[in-house]
């Protein structure tokens, strides 16, 4: 989701630094920070991410219709410098450039076969470029058409067995459950996930131990706040809620694509990506959380 409080944002960014000693809570323990700066006019607003098993290699695609791939440079299992590719533009269904101000292109899954997907706000749609660049819509259910706007498909995930997860970032009313749909074939509603608080769902993934890894994010007027939160998957439930993470104000950028991967040690790792709305007073951070080993083992089998 694109934030439209510029004149928020800015008072909060210049003003209220006094925030950012708000340390962050849960589970995870902060690893690293890594602030990314491209020149090129189409740098910026990242919304989704993906990462490799080794955590080196990742592709981004941003809200206005570009993706990038490229490679982390680490030193000791730390982030310090990025070898990115060019930056591309996202062909539409017409085989034309997707437009950038209209697009609102947000959660981004891949999966073992190459294939990409990419979820969208707006008009509420996944499109699957696979063998082209020409993409796919996927069938859209009718509950997609009743999704608030600029506020709809904003997380896409895909498990093992290639069915993709998708929720919207708002589900209507605060004491309403975030619905979580599952591809496979066709869209069904399997999950729901209880909202806590006023956090919106930005991103999401499947881990290498088969949970459900939720971002999600709230701006408070001051800054914001990011939150991640992790489910045991059955086939109709997610159980065994566990906040991992929660940041306080102006501890981390506009947190809003999740990637989990293990990392040599056996531990859990959360590579998250802020969109920075290309706005001059924000970022494109690149921030990552360490769950511990003890925290990590693949649940047991329902």
């Amino acid at each position: 989701m694109r934030i439209r409080t510029r004149g928020a944002l800015i008072a909060a960014l210049t003003g209220g630094l006094a925030f950012a000693a708000a340390a962050s809570s849960g589970e995870a323990r902060f690893t690293d920070s890594f602030i990314w700066t491209g020149n090129e006019p189409n740098f910026g607003g990242f919304s989704g991410i993906e990462v490799s098993d080794d955590g080196l290699d990742f592709t981004a695609v941003s809200d206005r219709a570009h993706i990038v791939s490229g490679r982390f440079i680490r030193k000791n299992g730390r982030i310090v410098g990025i070898e990115p590719g060019p930056i591309s533009r996202l062909m539409g269904e017409n085989g034309k450039p997707q437009r950038i101000r209209t697009s609102d292109s947000e959660g981004l899954a891949i999966g073992r076969d190459g294939t990409t997907f990419i979820s969208y706000e707006g008009d509420a749609r996944v499109l699957s470029y696979a063998s082209s660049d020409i993409p796919v819509r996927l069938p859209q259910p009718e509950a997609f058409q009743h999704l608030q706007d600029n506020s709809s498909l904003e997380a896409l995930a895909i498990d093992d067995r290639g069915r993709l997860y998708t929720l919207p970032e708002r589900s209507g009313e605060l004491t309403r459950p975030f619905p979580v749909w599952r591809y496979d074939g066709d869209w069904q509603q399997v999950y729901e996930i209880p909202r806590r608080g006023g956090f919106l769902a930005v991103g999401a993934d499947i881990g290498p131990d088969g949970r459900f890894y939720l971002l999600e994010r709230e701006f408070t007027g001051f800054g914001f706040r990011s939150r991640v939160r992790r489910f045991d998957m059955s086939e109709d439930a997610l159980d065994n809620e566990t906040t991992l993470l929660e940041s306080g104000v102006l501890r981390h950028d506009n947190l809003e694509g999740i990637a989990v991967w293990r990392d040599e040690t056996g531990s859990i790792r959360l590579t998250m990506i802020s969109d920075d709305n290309f706005n001059a007073f924000q970022r494109t951070q690149i921030v990552e959380y360490t769950v511990p080993e003890s925290l990590a083992s693949s649940p047991k089998t329902p």
